[in-house]
């Protein structure tokens, strides 16, 4: 079973273990930040002149960052998938849950297309051997599904083309032929993928544990960085962790980062 998913962004999902440890450490986070601000000003006046200040807060911040990243483990946090999805495949992640892209996946996804006749076998061909999973970059795409922490508008330009050609970056990332690029946008429709993620499966519980103190900060009255990051996992995610998939033409997904969330505010 899936636990309750915290918004990164949103202190009102927060739960009371950890609201008790952020308060806890009020003090300590509004100095760091107060600093840091200041210290990015003076140093902006003063034309980048010498080296840069050291925070007298910095080392105590970032051992409570550390700390609080163990203390959220077991946490689940919600993050968003931009793709482009053909009806059956959308259909098959609400009952089956995401998988991490692979090159037999990959390969898997163009057959079906093919035995569609939407692809020639010499199309999936081409499309599969021009792959950025190949080579040099296998390691770094290989096995992972990604997401992002931070639920973006579909016109922002991160996810304008992951939205806009079937396949996702497996498939048109190294893509130059432009007859091929035209058929990828015509395939399916563009869908983001709201998930309930644990943070165990992941390698971002830092990650989640900075955009949480940033969030806090903001309550306090500090200036942050936006309190998002990109996570990937590389295990499935069952049906039990997929929230919802919003499609092209329902009435939520022209509101996701723009009034879907309710809660979720442009500034952010």
């Amino acid at each position: 079973m899936i636990a309750t998913p915290i918004d990164v962004w949103n202190v009102a999902t927060f739960d009371q273990g950890i609201n008790e440890r952020l308060r806890g450490a009020s003090d300590l986070i509004r100095k760091y930040f107060e600093t840091d601000r200041r210290q990015q000003r003076e140093r902006t006046l003063s034309h980048h002149c010498g080296p840069p200040p050291s925070n007298p807060f910095a080392a105590g911040f970032l051992k409570f960052q550390e700390e609080l990243s163990a203390q959220i483990a077991d946490r689940t946090i919600r993050a968003w998938h931009y793709t482009r999805l053909m009806d059956d495949e959308a259909d098959a992640i609400i009952v089956r849950g995401a998988v991490p892209s692979t090159l037999e996946t990959i390969k898997a996804r163009l057959d079906r297309q093919v035995g569609a006749g939407l692809f020639t076998s010499e199309m999936a061909d081409a499309l599969f051997t021009a792959s950025p999973f190949h080579g040099s970059q296998h390691d770094a795409r290989a096995g992972k599904f990604w997401l992002t922490s931070l639920p973006r508008t579909i016109d922002d330009g991160g996810v304008e083309l992951l939205l806009s050609s079937w396949g996702g970056e497996a498939v048109y990332f190294w893509q130059d032929d432009e007859m091929l690029q035209a058929q990828l946008a015509t395939l399916g429709r563009p869908r983001v993928i709201e998930a309930a993620v644990p943070l165990a499966l992941t390698n971002h519980r830092y990650d989640a544990s900075c955009a949480l103190v940033a969030s806090f900060a903001r309550t306090l009255g500090c200036q942050t960085d936006t309190p998002s990051f990109d996570l990937y996992v590389t295990q499935p995610l069952g049906p039990e962790a997929i929230l919802a998939v919003h499609s092209e033409g329902d009435m939520i997904f022209d509101q996701i980062g723009r009034g879907y969330p309710t809660d979720f505010a442009s500034d952010i």
